[in-house]
Order: structure tokens, then sequence, then C-alpha cells
């Protein structure tokens, strides 16, 4: 892993490189000594910026606060900060490794001192927070509120060669979206409202966050109830100011939030086809506003509607993709003439979102130095991955992510519930077809999808330093390191089954409603005995917590609620909420009904309730407005009526229904090239097996597959159920075979259409199910074996039951 935290006694670090390699240590801080801080006369202020921050982490460990001195030569003991080019520390045999790199940064011993070393401005930065996070500093100081813990000796260890990092994706960073029941008004109510809005002040904090995160781009909050980042005097200052890269969303092309700024009376109708004279004058007016500006951009090309929506003016996909043909080619002439480079110089993207794949797909050209950004499907699967050919374009390929969204079939605004494993698994397998470029996560409000938004950003920076086995040690280190090695295996525990219970079915979902257009909540198709078995699921969590809880240092108790205490007991109450109303409806006893209707109108109180803590109380009101609890006021997040009718429950299960984990085959046939591997906390099963390595392949003759058996211990007519992870292909052509014990393989399709009727049954349980009939089943042993025609397929759980009693919602991993 990247991140060996080393605080409090060291207690994981130490361990973990004592087992691989001798560690060298360089002491900062004890009762009678201080380092100094060394900077050279001329550094860049960012760096000057982020030594004051380090220094200021070192006193609210230590207590004493590092002198910053500038000095010319290295002499007194002490760490040295600086860039390779800074004659400081340009004596030292490091050019080699460093000259002319992207972002990267060295940290070495070097007889009495500490070097930290930079290729460039955002190297050194990045170099200087390692230092603070190995010292026992979370990212999330200030976002998340993990105070540091008080230690009077203070010691850096080190591999005895030093740390080299360098990015695995070039532009790393954050889209703020949906911003409207959080991050906005929690800035133009609570922490800005001089400004009104999200302006510079919180700007700032935002990339102070994305820098201690080895982050370095931003795509702004563009929704209507926000005002355009470029129309906020100082907004792109504090760009400016912290190296941030601005980039914009699929549907803001030339860098125009074109919500807030498209003036219809002003400019007219947003339409190429019939105003193209004032829809270039728009875009070059903000390219003439950046023109004598100094930030670093990435520009969005291409158009779409106003309102993310497709392109005005079309009358077919035909004159569609000749359109927006037109467009990328008269926006890059446009990029040429303003900045008066190569257009190879200046950083472009290209984002086939939603209808725009699709002219992408039908034969839309990009020009070769132009960035493919492929975007998931809005709920965590990728949509598409380049090609061979496509991965030697000169512009490379990025991906745009979700762990937040609005829209069909149904929003996902409130906790973060994205399974790591899943992010993982996605990030990995578009970094391997060669997704190098550019990475952007969609955060929504940033809070509290903490855990999600570094987990994604660490692969960015480095995208070998989690393995697919080592999923969980990431998790028990981050929870050791934002709240004590007390709480670190416990804690990450429960995060894991957090996801997990999600993974099946999100809070946001627990109504069984959908949205555009918007349907009132249903009962949901748990059964009495998977209802009681879901809320025992999180009963179990929430118990845990409290527990916990009472090991968390008291300045780390602030953390604990807003990363732990309030996503896992909100997710806890909204599943009582709808689950308990659903056995209210299953049951005739009256005392039985009032009870469980009792327990669902308690519930939504006890959301009321943590909700209220997070803005009016917590952290003495820092985060007021921060949390809603009903983004959008869909009918998920209202109290329940009172469940009066008796539902008819489903036939009571009468045999042994045969649970199977997809990683628990009996035999497995790899492909020459190929291995099934499980990967660790991915799917319901937490351990979903697929081919490794993740570039596209395809098998023609001998299909790589899965065997398993089973016994039958009544004869009969059977059906087999095979859940796989909704993945796609980029020709949506996946699929596997089932072969039941001798007899002929059968074959499915299991890519969806987005946005037909089973892609949105797939996305909202996280599962494509193909189930086959098992006819005149004898009792004893039986075989099946699963195979399949490429990679990128997920198979993650089976179950074997009776056809006339029928699948269920839930298949248990116990």
């Amino acid at each position: 892993m990247k991140k060996i935290f080393l605080f409090v006694l060291l207690f994981k670090a130490v361990n973990s490189f004592s087992q691989k390699e001798k560690l060298v240590e360089f002491e900062i801080a004890n009762s009678k000594n201080l380092a100094a801080i060394y900077i050279d006369v001329n550094t860049d202020p960012l760096i000057v910026w982020a030594v004051k921050e380090l220094a200021d982490d070192i006193k609210e460990i230590s207590g004493h606060r590092p002198e910053i001195i500038t000095a010319g030569t290295i002499s007194k003991k002490g760490i040295y900060v600086g860039q390779v080019s800074s004659k400081l520390l340009s004596s030292k045999n490091i050019q080699k490794q460093l000259v002319n790199q992207w972002e990267k940064f060295s940290i070495r011993k070097a007889k009495e001192n500490l070097l930290v070393i930079g290729s460039d401005v955002r190297g050194t930065v990045y170099g200087v927070f390692e230092i603070a996070e190995r010292l026992g500093i979370s990212p999330w100081k200030w976002w998340a509120d993990v105070h540091p813990l008080k230690k009077e000796n203070l010691s850096l260890y080190l591999p005895s060669q030093g740390i080299t990092e360098s990015p695995s994706v070039q532009y790393r960073g954050i889209f703020l979206n949906d911003e409207d029941w959080g991050l906005q008004p929690w800035a133009a109510k609570t922490f800005e409202p001089e400004t009104g809005d999200i302006g510079p002040k919180t700007y700032e904090k935002i990339f102070q966050l994305l820098l201690r995160l080895k982050a370095n781009t931003i795509w702004p909050a563009m929704h209507p109830s926000t005002r355009g980042f470029f129309t906020i005097p100082g907004n792109k200052e504090m760009a400016q100011k912290y190296r941030i890269v601005i980039g914009s969303s699929h549907a803001e092309p030339m860098l125009r939030n074109n919500v807030d700024e498209w003036k219809s009376k002003i400019y007219g109708d947003y339409n190429y086809f019939t105003n193209k004279p004032q829809v270039d004058k728009y875009w070059q007016e903000r390219l003439d506003e950046l023109k004598s500006a100094h930030n670093e951009t990435i520009m969005t090309l291409g158009m779409r509607g106003v309102h993310d929506s497709k392109m005005e003016g079309a009358k077919d996909l035909k004159e569609s993709i000749a359109m927006v043909q037109k467009i990328i080619l008269n926006q890059r002439e446009m990029l040429s003439n303003t900045f008066k480079k190569p257009l190879s110089a200046i950083p472009q993207a290209f984002v086939p979102y939603k209808e725009v794949l699709e002219l992408y797909d039908r034969g839309l050209k990009v020009p070769d130095d132009i960035t493919l950004v492929w975007p998931d499907d809005n709920y965590g699967y990728i949509r598409r991955l380049s090609s061979v050919e496509e991965q030697m374009r000169a512009g490379g390929s990025g991906v745009y992510y979700h762990i937040s969204y609005w829209g069909r079939p149904h929003d996902y605004l409130w906790l973060s519930t994205t399974q790591p494993g899943l992010i993982w698994y996605e990030m990995t397998k578009a970094y391997q077809n060669g997704a190098k470029k550019m990475w952007i996560v969609n955060v929504g409000d940033i809070k509290p999808a903490e855990y999600d938004i570094e987990f994604f950003l660490d692969l960015a920076w480095n995208a070998d330093s989690i393995k697919s086995d080592g999923i969980d040690e990431y998790l028990e280190n981050w929870t050791a390191r934002e709240f004590s090695s007390a709480v670190s295996r416990e804690g990450a525990l429960v995060v894991k089954e957090y996801y997990r219970l999600a993974m099946l079915r999100k809070p946001e979902y627990m109504g069984w409603s959908q949205t555009e257009p918007t349907t009132q909540v249903r009962f949901s198709d748990f059964s009495e005995d998977e209802s009681l078995r879901r809320i025992k699921a999180y009963e179990n969590l929430v118990r845990k917590i409290e527990e916990l809880e009472k090991l968390i240092p008291e300045e780390r108790k602030d953390a604990w609620f807003q990363l732990m205490a309030y996503p896992v007991n909100g997710a806890a109450y909204m599943n009582y909420k709808f689950l308990y109303w659903n056995l209210a409806s299953m049951v005739s006893d009256a005392a039985q009904k009032e009870k469980y209707n009792a327990l669902a109108a308690q519930a939504f109180e006890k959301i009321q309730e943590l909700t209220n803590f997070y803005n009016k109380k917590l952290s003495n009101g820092k985060w007021n407005y921060m949390m809603s609890m009903q983004p959008r006021k869909l009918p998920v997040f209202d109290a329940v009526t009172t469940s009066e009718i008796l539902k008819e429950k489903p036939p009571k299960t009468v045999s042994e229904r045969i649970n199977i984990q997809a990683s628990q085959f009996t035999s497995k046939k790899d492909s020459e090239n190929y291995q099934w591997k499980p990967i660790q906390g991915l799917g319901y099963s937490n351990n979903a097996v697929t081919l490794f390595p993740f570039t596209q392949s395809y098998f023609k003759n001998e299909k790589p597959s899965l065997s398993y058996e089973f016994e039958i211990e009544k004869a009969g007519d059977y059906e087999i159920e095979v859940r796989l992870l909704p993945t796609h292909s980029n020709a949506f052509d996946h699929e596997i075979g089932i072969q039941i014990d001798k007899n002929n393989a059968e074959y499915f399709k299991i890519n969806t259409k987005d946005r037909d009727k089973t892609w949105k049954e797939n996305v909202l349980r996280n599962s494509a199910i193909v189930k086959i009939p098992a006819s005149n089943f004898s009792k004893g042993k039986h075989a099946v074996k699963i195979e399949v025609n490429q990679t990128g397929i997920v198979l993650d759980q089976l179950a074997v039951y009776l056809a006339a009693e029928g699948g269920t919602y839930e298949i248990p991993i116990k």
C-alpha cells in the first residue's frame, strides 16, 4: 500500500515495514530538540504554504512548531524542502530521477538530514503532505475534524532507500455536483455568508483538501443553485494560488457554466444550427478572460443542451454527428487563435456521456490529441473502455465516475455507499485499458463521501497501491489513522459490512420507488425472513458503533460521528423504517402490527435526530446546513404511513435452499493469459470473482470457466440462479454459458442498454440475474459450470431452489 500510517506508537507501520525492509528513523521532535525546516529564499509561495502547514501539523502533535528558515546550502541538521531546480538542493545527485518529471517527489534521509525534493511545485507539495500523513495527520483534518493525537516524541520512519513517488494518472480530481442540499447552503449560510455562495473561501478549503489528497483538478459546482465558478470574484485566482487545474463537466464546453451563464435574453437560443455566431461569441468571452489569467485548464469540447440534456437543433443522429464534429473543429480553432499555442499543448477533453456516447460509437471523429473521458452509467459501472486502437491516441483516455448521482432510476445523494471493491475493480480495469490521463469522481457535496473519495484518489495517484487482496488492509489502516489503533480492526469490519449491505440495496432505494418520473414508495421485495435478517445485520452494526465509540479519543469524537456514526446509523434507520413498515403489512396480529408501525415511525424520528445533531451541534455548529436527510424531497425520505393492510405473504420456504458464493468454486479453468481470482470486498458476497488481468479479450474456442458442486436432498424441478455484477462491454455482448451436469450448455446475453427496465432493476440491486431451469433433478450430487466469452464479467453468487418456490431477493452469505 502507498500509505503506512506512522503515528501514536507507530503501531502499524513499524510492523508492516519491518517485515519487508529495514527502516531508518528521522527524529523530528522530542522533549529537548525540534528539527527546523529549511527552504530556498526563492521558494514558490505554494511550497511555502505547504511547509507552514506541516509546521502547524507538527505543532498540533508535539506541542512545538518547527522554525522555518531560508538557507543557501545544506549545513545544519533539519528538514530541507524544495524543487529539484532550487539552488538549495541542486547539488544533490537526484536530478536524473526528478528533472522534467510530472509531480514526482523524493523523500530520503541523507546523513542527519531529511530531504524532501519535488520535480515541480505540486510534486514538492505532495512530498510535504506525504510526511504529514505518515506522522498521523489525516487529509480530512479540517473537512472531517480529525484532530491530531498528541505525542511528545515524534519521528518519521522511512525505508532505507527513501520514498520516490509519481502519479499513475496525470489529472486527478473531483466534480462538485448536486450541491443544492449540502455544500451550497452550508457555504452560503454558514461558512461564507459574505459571498452567499460557494466562493473563494470555500474553494480554498476544497483546494487545500485536494492537495493533501494528492489531487490536482476541479470540476466546479454548476447547479442552478450556484453561481458559475468564473462569475464569483476570487474563485479562479484561488485556483491559481493553489495550482489547481480547472476543468468542466460534459455539459459545460469551453469552461462555461451554461445553467448560470447562458442568458437567452442576451444570446438567444443555445442552438448551434440557428445561432452559431452568438454561441461562438459566448465561448470566446471565456477564452478572452483566461488569456490574461495564469490558470491551468482542461477544455471540455463538444456541445450538449443547457440543462445536461442532448444538443438542440439536430433532426437525427446523422445530423448530430456532423454538427458535433464541426463544433469541435471550430472550438479548437478558437483555442489555437486565442492562446497562440499548438493544439497539442492545450489540454482538451471529450466526455461521451449518455447520448453522446452513441454519437461516438456511430462514427463521430474526435481529433487524436483530445483525451477521451469515458463515463460510467452513473451507478459505478464504466460504460466503455478504450480499444487497442484508441489506446494509441496521443490524448489518451480517462474516466468520469460517480459515487453520488441525481437521476433515474433513483438518486443516491444522501449517504455514500458505493462499495470500495467496486471502485477498485472498475478503475483498475479502466487503468489497465489505458485510462491514465484523467480521473474525475462526482462527489456530490463531498460529505459524507470522505472514504470513497480518498480511496478513489489514492488509486489515481498510485494504481498499484491497493491490491485485489489488500482492500481490507487499506480500510483497516484508514480506520486506525482516522480514529485510533484501538478500533482499527473492528471499525473496519463495520464499514465493510455497511458497504456490503448497501450493495444489495442502497438506503435511498429502500422505498422501492423511482424517479424521473417520481413514483411513490411501496412495500419491498424482501420476505419476512429476509426483512428480519437484514434488521438484525444493521442492529449488529449500530451496537458495534456504540461500543467502539467508548474507545475513541475525545479529540476524535466529532470525526467519529461524521465518518462512522452518522452514515452507519442513518443507513440502519432508513432500513428499519421500511423493513418494519413491510413487516407490519405481513402480520395479522394487531399488537404485532402496532409494534412494527411504531418502530418504523421511530426510525424516521431517529434520522431526524441524527441530522439535527450533524447540523446544529456537531463541531459547535461548524457544519450547519451541510447535511440534508431529504435531497430533492423524494418520497423515500418521508415518514411512512401506518401500515393497516395485510399484504399477501410469499409462500414459506419448505426446503433448504442452496446458496453458493462465486468464490466457492470446486474447480476452475483459466486461459493461457487470464486467471480467475476473487476481489476482496466486491459484490454482495464480498468476494466476487473475475478474470485477471482486466485487459479486454475475447475467448472464441476454449472458454474460461468456474465449476460448482452441490447436493440435492429431494428430487424435483429446480431452478439455478446466477448473479453477476451488471458490468458493461463496449459492444453490449457479455455472454455466459451455463452447463448443468453433462447437459449441453445454454448461453445468455447479460448486458442491458442504459435506462431500459432491466438495466434499472440491475443497478438498483447491483446484480444481473440469469435463471436456468433444472428439470427432474435427482437426489444426490450435481454440478454446474459457468463459462464466459470475454473478460470483464464478474460472478458474485449462485442459488439452487425448487422451481415452485421461486427465488428470493437476497442470497445470504452465511
